[in-house]
């Protein structure tokens, strides 16, 4: 994450300078906006000495940070003060991350910060979702609904996740096994058998021979598979860099026949539960879609976020935009635009995010059925026909053997 140096003023008058780390110059500013310092210059700091060297994942486990949350919102349900319940959930949690992290608010706040504050400084661990509705919590005054909707939230959030992931899962780890046995049976067992073929001479079976030639073509040129798919994976990671290329890759994802509707279903509700999360909690409604644009892992539908916003900026309604794309299913509009009309856009936004949860839930276990038969029966076949490469032969020599 980038490095820079501003110099600015806080609301005393006082002048203020440091270093400070985003994503973004208009991030950094706006942080320090938030923790009240104005800012008159700011840059970015080159260099070596300001290139972050990460030795690990600098985020929470989803499941301590879950637990967390249905913690921190018992003991402040239980009336403990913030601070008093973050020492002690500092001090029980198994996780070191959350436990320097939490130390470190704690610090924050018995200087007399909002706990808000405390987590901004602390944003390369904390979701920013987490650290806007922290801050609308404490704005509002009920920062207990909030962090019992936060735990909420982020335990369905993962829940979601980890259905997509084990539907996808499932096909990618049986593939990489064929692709295994695959290389090994080429590369170890069909050459020991094609030198006792060739010393008996005996004319081969076409697919026989077929085999033959890529058992020694993968023999010999095993390093050009191995480039291609390292230069295969170098390649996506780059494109998936650049938005415009991004774009055209996620357009694809979407467009695929099965997987494609899955993601879509799992895009559309955590679009629409975030969403529904912040209104509640009395984020602003342009500060709230720029968050799930933050959120969302495809740009198809980032961009039409955008125009959403873009929308409403204009004084008109969000669901424009969704209507003329097929992204968007008609129920998911229609769900918008009447809970824009009636005032209940947050409503109306849950009982999308339930459908298209319970969608993914029954996507992914049809997902499931529909694949396993084929990936075993692929398997099947593929090693099957290297063995009866193998085995036709041999049941020839033997015979004339006999």
């Amino acid at each position: 994450m980038p490095v820079f140096h501003y110099q600015g003023r806080d609301r005393a008058g006082r002048k203020k300078q440091g270093k400070v780390t985003a994503d973004t110059r208009k991030e950094a500013v706006e942080g320090l906006r938030e923790t009240g310092i104005a800012v008159t210059s700011i840059d970015e700091l080159k260099g070596i000495l300001y290139k972050e060297i990460s030795l690990g994942s600098k985020k929470v486990k989803n499941r301590d940070f879950i637990m967390y949350l249905h913690q921190f919102s018992t003991l402040i349900k239980a009336g403990i003060s913030v601070v008093e319940s973050t020492k002690i959930l500092a001090e029980q949690t198994s996780s070191k991350l959350l436990r320097k992290t939490l130390e470190n608010i704690v610090l924050s706040l018995e200087e007399g910060n909002p706990y808000s504050e405390g987590a901004e400084k602390q944003r390369n661990v904390f979701p920013p979702l987490f650290i806007n509705m922290m801050r609308a919590g404490e704005a509002g005054g009920n920062l207990e609904e909030v962090l019992e909707r936060m735990a909420i939230y982020f335990e369905k959030q993962y829940q979601t996740r980890q259905k997509v992931k084990s539907a996808l899962m499932y096909p990618v780890t049986v593939g990489c096994l064929s692709i295994v046995i695959i290389i090994f049976m080429l590369a170890k067992v069909v050459p020991t058998f094609a030198s006792m073929f060739l010393s008996f001479g005996s004319e081969l079976p076409f697919f026989t021979k077929l085999v033959l030639n890529l058992s020694g073509f993968f023999e010999r040129f095993w390093w050009f598979f191995l480039l291609v798919a390292v230069s295969l994976y170098v390649l996506i990671r780059s494109l998936k860099s650049k938005n415009d290329t991004k774009y055209y890759l996620d357009y694809g994802l979407l467009r695929l026949p099965i997987f494609g509707q899955l993601l879509q279903k799992a895009e559309i509700a955590r679009m629409t539960r975030t969403l529904s999360s912040l209104i509640k909690s009395s984020v602003p409604i342009l500060q709230s879609l720029t968050m799930v644009e933050k959120i969302l892992g495809n740009e198809v539908l980032i961009r039409v976020m955008k125009q959403s916003r873009h929308s409403i900026e204009k004084g008109e309604s969000m669901a424009i935009p969704m209507e003329k794309h097929w992204a968007f299913p008609p129920m998911v509009t229609q769900m918008i635009a009447v809970g824009e009309k009636s005032g209940t856009l947050d409503v109306m936004l849950d009982r999308v995010a339930d459908f298209y949860e319970m969608e993914v839930d029954h996507a992914t276990n049809q997902m499931k059925s529909l694949i396993e038969p084929f990936l075993i029966i692929f398997l099947a076949v593929v090693v099957g026909g290297i063995v009866a490469a193998i085995a036709i032969p041999m049941f020839t020599i033997f015979n004339k053997i006999q």
